[in-house]
């Protein structure tokens, strides 16, 4: 046997006890006459300690060893002398005198310390010594942990776990889609699956009512901290059931996901807000509720001035809100200048600003002069201003300040440390079911084109003459957005199960009859045929881990995951392929890599 016990599972019940314990050495300090070995493995560390006394080979060929050396070690456990314990550890009370040692292999020199902070392309490129270090060994337990939870849960409610295609249908309407190429069918190409939507409503008009999947999912878009081109999304399908049905089952598994991996109650049900509502109290649709700091309306207390900037912006049919820098008006008149420059990067065309002095509130800004006493007193009450408080205000388009001013809001939520510690869950609903595309010039679906209008929308939606903007624009969507710490974790909708209402969508998105036929024909068959009222939700599961850990990207969660390039360091995907291979496939490249040349 290598080992009798996990080093991390020794415990002041095993003193006395002889055991073999195997891992790897994390640190070796000698004091003289003693060698101390901290042993590790996925489990956690343990003292060993080669004395002389116990075992001069032992001790002896401890002077030898190495970080990241894989021991065997044989001993006694003994209750460590009084003064020397460890209460962090958990075997912080006892160590292992030694009486025997086998190398099982040694290490090199490591390119990187594991208690280093080493630089990302060097931690990936060399990623399986990245994941022992045990903060991401940590992350995986917790996402193994998670996923098993979330299994048993949707069991205990009924679902099914079904596989649906890895190879399917390229519908390019969101993301670019990676391609696969058929050597069977020459000059034919397969999709990776962005979601497995078509295929989740398809077991729903098939009739298997509850289903779910843990699965792999790909976007060839560009990356970020929190985006990966594959991912992994708990992807959940019910028939005969309304928004309130997936909110509840939601809410249920959070509350169990986090008690069982994480020992923290939730308390539900979450809060909610509808979208209109949160854009004009946050800037976003995914608001961070741990603070306040809310956008204000000063569209009429603007009116009452003569500010040319307010003036201009309101005539030309913009807004003017505001928030409240708290404590922040003994910023300098530089330092203000420098929020301006970063409010201007963000896309306004300025920042203007009022500070509050005083217990009976005096004004102290370039642009008081242009307002009456008593607006500025009833700006500083609705923004909740007092002695010391820095009034910043955003005049632009509707767009351009509720972006501005919610980025704005939380980068001050990290200054001020206004960000209270904690897991706070929103849901967001009522969403427009359209969005204007000012690039493509037409409608786009706000969440994906088999997005249900509300119930009071489908009699406006369906006559031919519904054609306006505004009318358009104005159908609501029976959708629903999951947010946790200022993050979307998840979003859903109750799906079209009509025909008649899927093509009309069709068509006030511009896909005509025959392209909806080529792209979606089988989901269009599948609607003619009984299918059930029926909806869902898809959880980006690298995401939640990635803040239930506390990580700030979710790599930390991924055991292999790319770079920002999309590339796999360690392993060097993707990469070119022989000649041989292109021509089985009937490709021929336009470009040589230069990895190639």
């Amino acid at each position: 046997m290598f080992r009798d016990k996990a080093c991390g599972e020794v415990r002041e019940s095993d003193i006395g006890s002889n055991l073999t314990l195997s891992g790897w050495v994390f640190r070796r300090r000698d004091h003289g006459g003693l060698i101390f070995v901290d042993l590790r493995d996925r489990n956690g560390l343990v003292q060993v300690v080669f004395s002389p006394d116990v075992s001069e080979e032992a001790h002896g060929l401890a002077h030898g060893l190495r970080a990241e050396y894989v021991i065997s070690v044989r001993g006694k456990v003994l209750k460590r002398p009084e003064g020397t314990e460890n209460p962090v550890m958990p075997t912080g009370a006892i160590e292992l005198y030694a009486e025997d040692i086998k190398v099982l292999n040694e290490s090199a020199a490591l390119p990187f310390g594991l208690e280093e902070e080493a630089g990302e392309a060097l931690r990936f490129k060399y990623r399986y010594l990245d994941l022992r270090k045990p903060e991401i060994q940590k992350n995986l337990i917790l996402r193994h942990r998670a996923v098993k939870t979330i299994r048993d849960y949707l069991d205990e409610q009924g679902f099914l776990e079904i596989e649906t295609p890895m190879l399917t249908k390229s519908t390019p309407e969101g993301a670019r889609d990676y391609l696969v190429p058929s050597r069977l069918n020459p000059g034919h190409f397969y999709a990776l699956p962005q979601s497995p939507q078509l295929f989740k409503q398809i077991l729903m008009a098939a009739g298997l009512e509850k289903y779910f999947q843990i699965v792999k999912c790909f976007r060839d878009e560009d990356l970020r901290a929190d985006r990966q081109p594959e991912f992994t999304q708990v992807d959940i399908e019910m028939s005969f059931i309304d928004e309130e049905d997936i909110i509840g089952l939601i809410e249920g598994m959070m509350k169990k996901l986090f008690k069982e991996a994480m020992g923290i109650e939730l308390d539900i049900p979450f809060q909610r807000l509808n979208f209109k509502e949160s854009m004009e109290r946050f800037g976003n649709d995914k608001p961070d509720m741990r603070f306040g700091l809310e956008l204000k309306e000063m569209a009429d207390l603007a009116g009452r001035g003569s500010f040319k900037v307010f003036l201009d912006a309101l005539g030309s049919g913009g807004r003017v809100k505001a928030i409240n820098g708290k404590g922040m008006a003994g910023l300098s008149r530089k330092e203000i200048d420098t929020l301006t420059e970063e409010v201007k990067a963000l896309g306004a065309k300025g920042l203007a600003w009022i500070k509050v002095k005083g217990v009976a509130a005096s004004f102290e800004s370039p642009i008081a002069k242009f307002f009456p006493e008593d607006a500025l007193k009833e700006m500083a009450l609705r923004l909740e201003a007092e002695d010391g408080d820095l009034m910043l205000f955003v005049a632009d388009t509707e767009k351009t300040v509720l972006d501005v001013l919610g980025r704005l809001r939380l980068e001050l939520g990290k200054r001020l440390n206004l960000i209270k510690p904690g897991y706070k869950f929103l849901w967001v609903t009522d969403y427009p079911l359209f969005e204007w595309d000012d690039e493509e010039g037409r409608f786009a679906a706000m969440h994906h084109p088999f997005t249900s209008p509300a119930d009071e929308d489908i009699g406006k939606m369906l006559p031919e003459n519904i054609s306006d903007r505004d009318g358009i624009l104005g159908l609501k969507a029976k959708a629903y957005d999951i947010v946790l710490n200022g993050s979307e974790i998840g979003g859903g909708s109750i799906r079209i199960h009509r025909r008649d209402v899927q093509r009309k969508m069709f068509e006030l998105l511009g896909i005509k009859e025959d392209e909806a036929r080529v792209k979606f024909g089988f989901l269009l068959d599948a609607l003619q045929f009984g299918a059930p009222p029926h909806g869902g939700l898809a959880l980006g599961l690298d995401r939640l881990l990635m803040i239930m850990a506390g990580a700030s990207s979710i790599r930390d969660v991924i055991a292999f995951p790319k770079t920002s390039k999309a590339v796999c360091l360690m392993s060097g995907a993707p990469s070119v392929v022989d000649e041989k291979q292109l021509r089985e496939l009937h490709l021929k490249l336009d470009v040589i890599p230069e990895d190639a040349q």
